[in-house]
């Protein structure tokens, strides 16, 4: 016989910064996005040259981008598509892997990151970091951590 438990309700205030969380979520990936556009990219696009231009050889193993990116395989193959006809990345073969195949950034998606980078950052300083003291910033970093190791451990279990 199953125990039934009772379900914890959020209390106004638990409630209130949970939906305060999901808004400040959305609308600040929105405008972020929004601001990407006149450069023709989305947040997932600026993703892939991040973690692509901070890799070793400005390039990742297509299964480490998917999982840096939080993104599918097949997703992940399709944004690459995209993105090589626009001639910001190229795939290469894995030469100890037949199988795999890496992401590579090439010199057009090198001067890209560097054109949009210090948009984006001022994007985000306006949008977010400047909106905040120092402490409050110190004090959502304090905050936001144990959640987000918490999520981290459990990725290899979903």
């Amino acid at each position: 016989m199953e125990t039934e438990t009772a379900t914890r309700w959020l209390t106004d205030d638990e409630q209130c910064a949970w939906r305060t969380h999901l808004d400040v979520s959305r609308l600040l990936m929105h405008q972020l996005e929004k601001d990407l556009q006149p450069f023709g990219l989305t947040n997932n696009d600026y993703e892939i040259l991040v973690n692509l231009s901070e890799s070793a050889e400005r390039r990742l193993r297509m299964s480490d981008l998917a999982e840096a990116t939080l993104q599918s395989k097949s997703r992940l193959s399709h944004q690459i598509t995209r993105m090589e006809n626009a001639g910001l990345v190229r795939r290469e073969n894995c030469e100890s892997d037949r199988r795999g195949l890496y992401a590579v950034l090439t010199e057009q998606g090198m001067e890209t990151m560097q054109k949009v980078a210090p948009h984006h950052v001022a994007s985000v300083r306006k949008h977010f970091i400047d909106l905040l003291t120092p402490e409050a910033l110190a004090d959502l970093r304090e905050s936001l951590s144990p959640v987000a190791e918490h999520l981290r451990g459990r990725r290899g279990k979903l």
